[in-house]
């Protein structure tokens, strides 16, 4: 990286940042779209809040059996190549969706099929992508590129849904069909990516002492065991998003295009929030603020849970957003302040484990706990119990309540 861009305050003039940043929005665009099209159909051949929460299920499994090898391999191998190829692969799931739905022959199975091309891809993309990221930017820049890869990723959460909602009432396949051209113009923007030593070239051997290091490395330190079970937890019992197509057919009556802006809503507040913190990054006080974040997440909830109203539900749900953005930022930049280059694979795997599966288990728990007792328990319940878990961990750990600035490892140790 040039020392013009080392001293350079602008993300945007970071070029190798700038690329990472249209990737994400690419691909989190196609995703999204992906996601609609899949839950939206899945619901209207089986009329089913369990399958549902199976997609949740079927997402996490790939996660849950990869990250091991996962974290190893974003720590030994140029990590653009791992983000191509699982952009590949969810370019083959709106392939097979595009297909499925031109012939005619569309039916759960292959939706399912398409939801474990879609986890595999994520398993390898999300964490693989996390530890990019550092390494693109200047670090004393690290929690403003954080925010503002955020901001990316919400950007397209807040479009993705809301674009395919309005095409697909019109037209499914065409849903899809872009789908595939968002992934290709994100294999584009990644391929264009140019920094030095993306992946350090001396890694210890593959053995299962090293693979297993990022689990060591997170036990045996609080903070990062705290933030990333925090989220685990919280996300497991507070995630709604399974079961927008519920509220939006049955509880709301707003159809495919009321659903996309339903999936659009949290997106919105995130939004805001990461913007303003890319401007004005938390610096004092992130502790305390953290657990704010999350209490606030748990009232946003359980107000969505209980509205019956469509102008509650969003503002609700945009609450709830732009609560989680703030926590997500706090926790994602400790992680990666608190953690060396040639360890962020491994722990960004660890990580994703704990916090992006904590998304796909929360939308099976959604999904089965609406199957017994209904949506607007299953959510209510998600909530209340988000408070409750915001409050434990101020208590089981202390130190990350007590956390006042972002400090590495090597800086804490300094001063003891």
């Amino acid at each position: 990286m040039s020392s013009a861009d080392a001293t350079s305050s602008s993300l945007m003039a970071q070029r190798p940042f700038v690329f990472m940043w249209l990737a994400r929005v690419a691909s989190t665009m196609g995703i999204q779209m992906l996601a609609l099209t899949i839950a939206w159909k899945l619901y209207q051949l089986t009329n089913s809040a369990f399958d549902l929460g199976l997609v949740g299920l079927i997402q996490f499994v790939p996660s849950a059996l990869l990250t091991l090898l996962i974290g190893h391999v974003a720590d030994r191998y140029d990590r653009r190549v791992i983000i191509r190829v699982a952009q590949t692969i969810s370019a083959i799931a709106a392939a097979v969706i595009t297909a499925a739905l031109l012939g005619g022959f569309i039916d759960r199975n292959i939706l399912f099929a398409a939801v474990f091309l879609i986890g595999c891809a994520r398993a390898f993309e999300v964490p693989t992508t996390s530890a990019l990221v550092p390494s693109l930017v200047p670090t004393p820049m690290i929690t403003r590129a954080v925010a503002g890869w955020a901001s990316a990723n919400q950007i397209a959460v807040i479009a993705g849904p809301a674009l395919g909602g309005l095409i697909y009432a019109f037209s499914p396949v065409a849903v899809s069909a872009l789908c595939l051209v968002f992934f290709s113009a994100a294999i584009v923007f990644v391929t264009l990516i140019r920094v030095k030593a993306v992946a350090a070239p001396a890694r210890e051997p593959p053995t299962f002492r090293s693979v297993l290091a990022g689990f060591h490395y997170v036990r045996g330190r609080s903070r990062l065991l705290g933030v990333v079970t925090l989220d685990l937890f919280v996300v497991l019992l507070g995630g709604a998003t399974a079961l927008l197509p519920v509220y939006a057919r049955d509880i709301l009556h707003v159809g495919p295009i009321g659903l996309g802006f339903l999936r659009s809503a949290p997106a919105v507040g995130a939004l805001l929030s990461v913007v303003w913190l890319s401007h004005y990054p938390i610096e004092s006080r992130i502790g305390p603020k953290m657990f704010a974040a999350v209490a606030v997440f748990g009232l946003a909830t359980t107000a969505f849970a209980l509205s019956t109203s469509f102008a509650l539900s969003l503002a609700a749900l945009a609450v709830l957003g732009m609560s989680d953005a703030v926590s997500v930022v706090i926790r994602f930049s400790l992680v990666q302040i608190e953690t060396p280059d040639a360890m962020r694979g491994r722990v960004s795997a660890i990580n994703y484990l704990f916090v992006g599966s904590s998304n796909t288990l929360g939308e099976f728990e959604s999904g089965t706990v609406a199957a017994w007792l209904g949506a607007v328990p299953s959510v209510l319940i998600g909530g209340i119990g988000s408070l409750l878990i915001a409050l434990i961990w101020m208590f089981l750990f202390p130190d990350l309540r007590k956390i006042d600035r972002y400090e590495s490892a090597d800086e804490r140790d300094v001063k003891t």
